[in-house]
């Protein structure tokens, strides 16, 4: 398991936060997501052994 953390620019509300948590949650390999509007991060619990590179580089689009 591996934990990554992203600055979220343009969040406007509390809403933003649950949408990005539940498209990531939707994510073969994603074990776990918390998203602040107040802090602008995001953190991801990924399965390394399950999760793709190709799906690693979609989140941080």
């Amino acid at each position: 398991m591996t934990t990554y953390v992203f600055l979220v620019d343009g969040m406007h509300c509390g809403s933003c936060a649950l949408l990005i948590d539940d498209a990531l949650d939707d994510l073969a390999g994603v074990r776990g997501t918390e998203t602040s509007k107040k802090t602008g991060l995001t953190r991801a619990d990924l399965d390394t052994t399950v999760t793709t590179p190709m799906v690693r580089l979609a989140i941080v689009r």
